[in-house]
């Protein structure tokens, strides 16, 4: 009864603030009693309202009062403390249910401060005292409060265990180590964990590593997109000048012809007008002069019809109608024709160079380049929808299928002429330019070189300019019944592999990867070109008495 006296006299002299004994206590005028620098601080955050409340029972007061300290309270918490008594632990001290309680607490347990391994308890920190005080208990090993303390203890002998069992891999005690572990390779727990501790600061040390690599590769990644950010600024900068100049001398062009058309139009209108008008001066005079032509032909008396007659002027010499030259309605045409082919000629340009200016700005990137594809499924991800062009086909070549088909013949097609048009070896390219990452897949049967081309490629002349494979500017694999052979600048190379009517080709052109392979019921690499691509590509056909086909695979 006395304990519970002493407690509820130091709950009464407790600040309700910091939750600990009063200092310099002060009393306001409900009868609450704080510490003077807590309910000062208090106070502080109330100045702007001009309000000042009790943080108990939220009296208001104004002004804000003088604080005097209660010399009362002083002396008793003094006393207090010449006692050794404390005041009650605050709620947080207590223990909540995510907490390690102190096993040694009765009634409200406090939050544990350290376990023992030893006696496989948890104290909080006035129970705690003996482990330092006692000699016995100071070679106890304390760890940080621990929920598993149970799990130490062996489950078939109750007995805490201190040995690890390396065959087993699992910690045991003494008498497991003699019973059904006997002959084991077993060590002390301390033992195993050392080991076990060298290999983790190891581990560690390997991944802090990895973290300053990774690090070192962020601050790199980081300077690699400001520069790629300031390059592209300077980039798109740089172009929109060009552009803006482009724009104007286009704009000053079209301005010139205007000019010119719209003086030369003023001076043949002026012209055509100065003609109209001696053109109506010479009809106004004819007028009058038939007139007067018809005055004297309606005279009765012939007398006064010969006197008059004389005194006629003259009619002035006519303009001739041959003199006035009619064009049939094209006096300017030729003008827009000329513009027009100043268009198409731009468009060729544009249209030529503007796959180059695509390309180099796709080849930029700074990370690494993806791997290749696995599995079919992964390939026809890539997969692009090709056709061959027309205006490159040799004139043996038949196309069809939209096309998608070409086939060998001893007719000659009739195709118009055009520069782009192979004219020696029976040949075709794609219509589609090839950049970035591409797959397709060619079926045939009989004999055909499957091959990629820039365009500029010669369309005439010997196998050595213009043959798939026989120049720097091809790349070609011969399939035929009797195998494959890969040709690259009129060098063979000796492919193995499955045979089979269809060959897939995989294009990577940033990473200047080129693959071709066999196409059954598996996918079969026949070979692999690592090399730099400087033009976009084009797929091509070589066919010898034999037909191929693009074929769809979307």
């Amino acid at each position: 009864m006395a304990q519970n006296e002493i407690q509820l006299d130091q709950e009464t002299i407790s600040c309700s603030i910091c939750l600990d004994l009063l200092k310099d206590p002060v009393t306001v005028s409900c009868g609450h009693s704080y510490c003077m620098k807590c309910l000062q601080s208090h106070w502080d955050t109330e100045d702007e309202k001009k309000l000042y409340s009790c943080p108990q029972c939220r009296q208001i007061f104004t002004p804000r009062p003088v604080l005097q300290k209660n010399t009362v309270l002083a002396v008793l918490v003094e006393e207090l403390k010449k006692s050794g008594l404390q005041a009650a632990p605050a709620d947080h001290c207590y223990a909540g249910a995510e907490d390690v309680a102190c096993d040694f607490c009765s009634g409200r347990k406090l939050k544990a401060q350290k376990s023992c391994l030893q006696c496989l308890a948890s104290y909080c920190q006035n129970h705690l005292q003996p482990h330092f005080q006692a000699a016995p208990l100071k070679k106890h090993k304390l760890v940080e409060p621990s929920k598993k303390l149970q799990e130490n203890v062996c489950s078939r002998h109750d007995e805490v265990m201190k040995i690890f069992c390396r065959t087993d891999q699992q910690s045991i005690c003494y008498l497991c180590s003699v019973d059904e572990h006997k002959g084991h390779d077993t060590v002390s727990a301390s033992a195993e964990r050392a080991e076990r501790q060298r290999e983790l600061v190891v581990g560690r040390q390997n991944i802090q590593q990895r973290i300053q690599d990774r690090e070192k590769d962020v601050k790199l990644l980081q300077q690699e997109a400001k520069a790629i950010n300031r390059s592209a600024d300077k980039a798109v900068e740089d172009s929109q000048k060009i552009f803006t100049q482009l724009i104007r001398l286009m704009q000053k062009q079209r301005s010139d012809v205007t000019k010119q058309v719209r003086s030369q139009q003023k001076s043949q209108v002026s012209r055509v007008k100065e003609l109209e008008e001696k053109l109506r001066q010479e009809i106004a005079e004819l007028k009058r002069k038939d007139g007067e032509l018809q005055t004297l032909s309606q005279t009765q008396d012939h007398n006064q019809f010969l006197h008059d007659y004389p005194s006629l002027s003259a009619l002035n010499q006519p303009t001739r109608s041959s003199s006035i030259h009619i064009c049939p309605l094209r006096y300017f045409e030729d003008v827009s024709a000329a513009v027009s082919a100043v268009r198409d000629k731009l468009q060729d340009v544009l249209t030529e160079t503007w796959t180059n200016i695509s390309l180099t700005v796709t080849e930029v990137d700074v990370l690494l380049p993806q791997p290749e594809p696995k599995t079919r499924e992964e390939f026809i991800r890539y997969s692009c929808d090709i056709t061959l062009d027309p205006n490159t086909a040799h004139r043996n070549l038949l196309l069809s299928d939209g096309n998608r088909e070409v086939t060998r013949t001893s007719q000659q097609q009739s195709y118009p002429r055009h520069p782009d048009r192979f004219t020696g070896w029976s040949q075709v390219l794609s219509q589609e330019s090839l950049t970035g990452r591409c797959y397709w897949e060619v079926e045939r049967s009989g004999g055909v070189f499957v091959a990629v081309a820039y365009k500029n490629i010669s369309r005439k002349g010997d196998w050595r300019k213009c043959g798939f494979g026989f120049n720097d500017k091809s790349w070609a694999l011969d399939c035929h019944d009797g195998g494959y052979k890969f040709w690259y600048n009129n060098v063979q190379t000796r492919v193995s592999g499955p045979r089979s009517s269809r060959v897939g080709v995989y294009l990577d052109h940033r990473a200047g990867v080129l693959s071709f392979y066999s196409i059954s019921e598996t996918m079969t690499l026949l070979h692999r070109v690592h090399t730099t691509f400087t033009q976009p590509l084009h797929a091509g056909l070589y066919v010898y008495n034999s037909t191929a086909e693009m074929c769809k695979l979307k």
